[in-house]
């Protein structure tokens, strides 16, 4: 689990999870590298008030050996950061399609 975060608040919220211990791992993307590879940035044209910049896009994807197999992005016009309907970004879509065979973008 990634977001532009910092250290700090990635652990604190891992602690908060309850996720020691687990095959989880957060980690932060302070700088917004990552997302920034991967073309991830929300780039909503609402009011910076709204809290949607430098924010990551809700998504997941799987890879093999480095290489992007999948992803499924949680966003919709209105919903830009996949809040209101992360379906397509969780485990179950992502283990679904896996098993569907979908493991190629």
């Amino acid at each position: 689990m990634y977001c532009v975060n910092d250290g700090a608040v990635m652990k604190a919220w891992a602690e908060d999870q309850g996720i020691e211990d687990s095959i989880v791992t957060f980690m932060g993307d302070p700088a917004g590298e990552l997302t920034r590879e991967l073309d991830m940035f929300i780039t909503h044209p609402g009011p910076p008030s709204v809290g949607l910049l430098g924010r990551t896009k809700r998504f997941a994807l799987h890879a093999v050996d480095g290489v992007i197999k999948m992803i499924n992005i949680s966003e919709k016009p209105d919903d830009p950061a996949g809040d209101d309907f992360p379906e397509s970004s969780c485990a179950p879509a992502m283990l679904e399609a896996l098993k569907a065979g979908k493991d190629e973008l």
